[in-house]
């Protein structure tokens, strides 16, 4: 025999609970409340609460700002603390050599003269000294492009790695060309006279910071850069002037081109400062 419970009668409502009786799917005394998807549809966002087949749009990035900053060409105490300082050293030396008496003056240059004559005796002195002085003074190309080249690598990777790559070029490129003249004085091939040359500036250095600067530029920057400056050179190069300064600028330009690799990799490390 089966057994079976008896039907149960249907619970009578209360007064108080008479209106939320006719709400199917509610318990008893639970006030409604409204689920994300009732939420979404109302337009009424549920904080913390993910809405299914709902994609939240990410909030629109501030626009960046284009505005021109000339400014920025120049270098600063604060921004470009190396192309600052050795800007102002190049320009009291600059002083020193246009209103000084000139035998001062000319004792002055030739002591910081990277002859060989002086690289075998003082090398560090005279590597060092000659990068004190501009040949042609502060108004000449190779100080504004000085300041204009430097300031914008410094920008991008640092002064210290900035200075390592002016020195790099002005070291080597000076060697590269002087060497090869005390190597053919030995064989016989020059005068002993060419042991004493008056060589100073800074232009060896700015060569390479221009190989450098034009690896960091974008393509349509970097080709013009390279292809004036390169075209610059040659012209020099053929009128036969002066070919061992002539050929140091073409070398320290390419040993600024093979510093790329390290310069981007700095440049890529360096910490971007932040937009508003």
């Amino acid at each position: 025999m089966e057994r079976t419970a008896p039907p149960r009668e249907p619970a009578t409502p209360t007064p108080a609970d008479a209106p939320f009786s006719d709400v199917p799917g509610l318990l008893d005394g639970m006030p409604w409340q409204r689920g994300p998807l009732e939420t979404a549809v109302a337009g009424v966002p549920d904080a913390g609460v993910p809405v299914a087949g709902v994609r939240e749009e990410p909030a629109p990035a501030a626009p960046r700002s284009r505005t021109l900053r000339p400014w920025r060409l120049l270098p600063t105490p604060t921004g470009t603390p190396f192309t600052f300082g050795y800007a102002t050293l190049l320009c009291l030396t600059s002083l020193i050599a246009a209103y000084a008496d000139p035998a001062l003056a000319h004792a002055l240059l030739q002591g910081s003269s990277t002859d060989m004559a002086h690289l075998v005796r003082t090398p560090e002195l005279v590597l060092i000294g000659s990068a004190l002085w501009v040949a042609g003074g502060v108004t000449s190309p190779f100080t504004i492009t000085f300041v204009l080249v430097l300031t914008a690598l410094e920008r991008r990777i640092g002064g210290l790695r900035t200075a390592g790559v002016f020195l790099l070029g002005h070291v080597l490129a000076t060697l590269a060309t002087e060497v090869p003249v005390g190597l053919a004085v030995l064989a016989g091939h020059l005068p002993d006279s060419s042991l004493h040359r008056l060589d100073y500036g800074v232009s060896f250095g700015v060569a390479a910071g221009i190989g450098a600067l034009a690896g960091l530029l974008p393509l349509w920057l970097r080709l013009p850069l390279l292809a004036g400056f390169g075209w610059m050179l040659l012209q020099d190069l053929l009128a036969f002037a002066d070919p061992m300064t002539n050929w140091g600028h073409l070398i320290a330009l390419g040993i600024g081109l093979a510093t790329w690799p390290a310069v981007r990799r700095s440049c890529a490390a360096r910490p971007r400062p932040a937009r508003a």
